[in-house]
């Protein structure tokens, strides 16, 4: 039996099964997988941050990005290690880590109106010296690399509804994330999408599972499940 809810982010939440916990199935075609659908979202809380202030919709929320620095606490990840932002947004993982006393901070998105928001964000609060590119991931081969840490909060997630071509985009991510990420650096990846189980088969090849950080769960028909999976992975060679 599978478990599946929807979240207002509009993902799919798969319970810890024991049926189908390998499978990589892809799922249909989203516009939370397009370019077009974030420029336009970021465009907006872009006109909403110049009018109001207000930075906008925090992906999975706060506790996500709490949950990550617990760990790197745990973890001893020093301040002065090289972070990597993968689809920073609005830029409001780059200011937590910032207060956190991390200062070798990179974030990028695709998006052009994501990347002018952030900066706008970090402007405001007075934090210029983190770098933000407007960049594909999937084809930033040589642009980035050795950095200590890669975080990941709901991109590998759009990637896997990208409605041309959600394989090939997965399998460029990981390329990319090899590319970029120094050895025995930290992979930290939150996932609607994907069970932890699918998320292992998925970097099995050049990374080491470390450990599962808790999240909320929820229980149907009897049956108990993550609304969100969070891992943190190791790179090897």
């Amino acid at each position: 039996m599978e478990v599946v809810t929807e979240n207002p982010h509009g993902c799919r939440n798969n319970s810890d099964t024991e049926e189908d916990k390998d499978s990589d199935t892809d799922f249909g075609p989203s516009k939370l997988g397009t370019k077009e659908y974030w420029e336009d979202a970021y465009q907006k809380e872009l006109e909403t941050f110049k009018d109001i202030g207000d930075v906008g919709e925090i992906w999975f929320g706060e506790e996500s990005m709490s949950r990550v620095l617990r760990w790197m606490d745990k973890a001893k990840i020093p301040e002065s290690a090289a972070i990597l932002d993968i689809g920073t947004g609005n830029g409001a993982f780059l200011v937590e880590l910032a207060k956190h006393g991390y200062r070798n901070l990179t974030g990028i998105d695709y998006s052009p109106a994501s990347v002018e928001l952030c900066k706008n964000v970090l402007q405001a609060e007075d934090l210029m010296d983190i770098t933000v590119k407007e960049m594909d991931f999937l084809n930033c081969q040589g642009e980035l690399k050795d950095f200590d840490v890669c975080i990941d909060k709901g991109t590998f997630d759009a990637i896997s509804l990208n409605p041309d071509d959600s394989k090939e985009g997965k399998k460029l991510y990981v390329q990319a994330l090899k590319g970029v990420l120094k050895d025995k650096g930290f992979f930290s990846v939150t996932s609607c999408n994907w069970t932890k189980e699918q998320l292992l088969d998925r970097f099995n090849e050049g990374f080491e599972f470390v450990q599962e950080l808790p999240t909320p769960n929820f229980q149907f028909g009897g049956k108990t499940g993550n609304t969100v999976t969070a891992l943190i992975f190791k790179r090897i060679h």
